[in-house]
């Protein structure tokens, strides 16, 4: 799987919604995560470092230096509209798993470029069918179109990561002018 974009989750409270996209298929799957876990990925995706290292980077210098990577992440189950996932730690020779929740777990796969993977059935019964289109004109400008609105969303959340950024290392000028970014592209 493949990280297609986070966006914003009004039904969840304030949460986003991460999209994971099949590599080589057509299904997607959305997965509500909290702030937070939204702000590690997507800080982490766009190369941006803070000025001191967030639990993710913490937890991925730990690894390191107990001479260990992140080999892959395994979303493996959906219970009771609970997403569960496995980290997949390769020390030399010897590979284990760690239990987590997909957002940490991904925001460590993003730290170490490493792969997302989503069991079979979890896939089946949480993913989503995108459906294509015959004619290939109109595939084309809906791809164009969903590009410019997901160019425009992804601006709009990298704009309010960087407010959220700002206000957690109390530089409020910065805070200030982004808000009002923000606001103007709100309209």
């Amino acid at each position: 799987m493949e990280i297609l974009g986070l966006s914003t989750s009004p039904s969840s409270g304030g949460a986003y919604a991460l999209i994971l996209t099949e590599a080589t298929g057509s299904r997607r799957l959305p997965i509500i995560i909290g702030n937070f876990e939204a702000q590690a990925i997507a800080l982490e995706l766009e190369n941006i470092k803070p000025p001191r290292p967030m639990t993710h980077d913490l937890l991925k210098n730990l690894v390191v230096n107990f001479n260990g990577k992140v080999d892959h992440i395994l979303i493996n189950d959906l219970t009771d509209g609970t997403f569960y996932a496995r980290i997949v730690v390769d020390r030399g020779n010897e590979l284990f798993e760690i239990d987590a929740r997909p957002s940490d777990a991904i925001a460590l796969a993003v730290r170490f470029g490493s792969q997302i993977f989503v069991n079979e059935e979890v896939l089946r019964e949480a993913g989503i069918r995108t459906e294509g289109q015959s004619d290939s004109s109109k595939n084309k400008k809906s791809e164009k179109q969903e590009e410019k609105v997901e160019k425009e969303l992804s601006k709009l959340e990298q704009l309010e990561i960087d407010l959220h950024t700002a206000i957690e290392t109390e530089n409020y000028e910065k805070a200030a002018k982004l808000r009002d970014q923000i606001q103007k592209m709100k309209g």
